[in-house]
């Protein structure tokens, strides 16, 4: 079979990208419909500030249960390339006991570190909230584990336009419960900030149910409903997509936590609350990037199936043009729109001078952001995840969080600071993700 030229690479590409991207928005457009309704109370600094400290503990947590998830991408990618659909039957059925375990487990472990929210350092009232919305937001994880297994399932079988109708359907519904809770309207009590964790997770429980009965009823999915047979269980099929998922989930925590714990860093409640404000706007490009990065997963899996080295590296390498395209772009965006974009959802003079500083660091470190996850998922669809691994390691632990805390703290740069350090640790992991990339694809090495 000849390989496809670069164009084909490219429009093959953005056509199972562009479903995933617009579904990674819908999700982190929920993110930014909390931040724009709790920037409306009068309370919304303080409340924005205990968003961020809960977000920092929570998040880190549920993409350890994502990553774990994509574990089962890449097998039915390969699976499907294959024809072989005993072997899709039987790994989907496992990942929907392995997924809801797995979330019962860090629903416990979340449970138990709440409290430590306060040795923060923060005030009383932020750590207050922080714990409040935080006990609500780990309950979504159980439901979300069911949607994550359906949602990678689909991928794999190259069908991303599902979980973005879903996830458009849950945005909008999530903006409507918004109105309702935050504001307390048609005779429902005035919740504030509770009101969009509230929101949050009654429309993360609505994707789950959607998800997984469109997977059950639709007559696509038909010939593998057997995949809900839960009485034929074996070690086998777990082992194999924990080989994957578990160095995923790692990396992906460790990229989060670099994020994350450096907000223990920032002094201040404006600080934090403009923390908040510009990271919800940079997730908002990333999850642009991290859906070409999905489809890189599937794409390099299917020419793993085919045993196609040329076509893998084309797969790989045209969702890396494409992120850094698309992330030129909205670096240019973010220093155009540096004073607009952060006033959308606070309007404080004094978070919005921190806001500004920030929106340029982020458009500087967007072009490693986007190729460093891009190049993630084309790893993924090589089942190379444990050395990928160790590079987040040394980036993220070793490089990236250091600076953050010099820079913050003993500079005293504030939150510019962290920023300035996460520049360093995506510059690195960049660089490190297409190095093993290109020595993983190279000629010579069979697949």
């Amino acid at each position: 079979m000849k390989t496809p030229g670069w164009k084909f690479h490219l429009i093959q590409t953005v056509l199972l990208a562009l479903p995933v991207c617009l579904s990674n928005v819908g999700n982190i457009t929920v993110d930014l419909a909390d931040n724009f309704f709790i920037g409306l109370l009068p309370e919304r600094t303080t409340g924005q500030a205990a968003v961020m400290l809960a977000s920092a503990l929570y998040i880190f947590i549920l993409v350890f249960l994502i990553g774990i998830s994509y574990g089962l991408t890449p097998i039915v990618a390969e699976a499907d390339a294959q024809k072989n659909k005993e072997k899709i039957i039987t790994h989907v059925r496992h990942s929907f006991v392995l997924n809801f375990s797995i979330s019962i487990l860090l629903f416990i472990v979340l449970y138990l570190a709440a409290p430590l929210l306060k040795y923060s350092g923060k005030s009383p009232e932020v750590i207050a909230l922080a714990i409040k919305y935080l006990n609500v937001s780990m309950l979504s994880m159980i439901p979300l584990s069911f949607f994550f297994t359906c949602k990678q399932f689909a991928e794999g079988m190259s069908d991303t336009k599902t979980a973005m109708v879903i996830s458009i359907i849950a945005n909008l519904m999530n903006i409507f419960l918004n109105w309702l809770l935050v504001f307390g309207l048609w005779g429902l009590p005035r919740m504030g900030v509770m009101g969009a964790c509230w929101a949050t997770f009654f429309s993360r429980c609505f994707m789950a149910v959607a998800m997984v009965c469109y997977i059950y009823f639709s007559k696509t999915y038909t010939p593998f409903n057997a995949a809900f047979n839960f009485r034929k269980l074996i070690p086998q099929p777990v082992k194999e997509q924990l080989r994957i998922g578990i160095p995923s989930a790692l990396m992906f925590s460790l990229e989060v936590a670099a994020f994350a714990v450096p907000t223990l860093f920032i002094p201040g409640i404006p600080q934090l609350a403009a923390h908040r404000v510009s990271l919800s706007l940079a997730s908002m490009t990333y999850m642009i990037s991290s859906g070409l990065g999905a489809a890189a997963t599937v794409r390099v899996g299917h020419y793993v199936g085919y045993k196609d080295r040329i076509g893998i590296r084309r797969a790989g390498f045209s969702a890396v043009i494409l992120s850094v395209s698309f992330m030129c772009i909205a670096a240019i965006c973010f220093i155009l729109g540096r004073n607009f974009l952060p006033s959308l959802f606070n309007k404080d003079p004094e978070v919005l001078h921190y806001a500004t500083t920030l929106m340029l660091i982020a458009a500087a470190f967007q072009l490693f952001d986007g190729t460093q996850v891009t190049t993630q998922g084309a790893l993924r669809g090589l089942k190379d995840t444990v050395f990928p691994g160790f590079i987040a390691l040394f980036a993220y632990w070793m490089c990236a969080l250091p600076m953050s805390y010099y820079l913050c703290i003993r500079s005293g740069l504030g939150a510019p600071g962290v920023w300035y350090g996460f520049i360093v640790g995506l510059g690195i992991a960049c660089i490190g993700f297409l190095s093993r990339f290109h020595w993983m694809t190279k000629k010579g090495r069979e697949f």
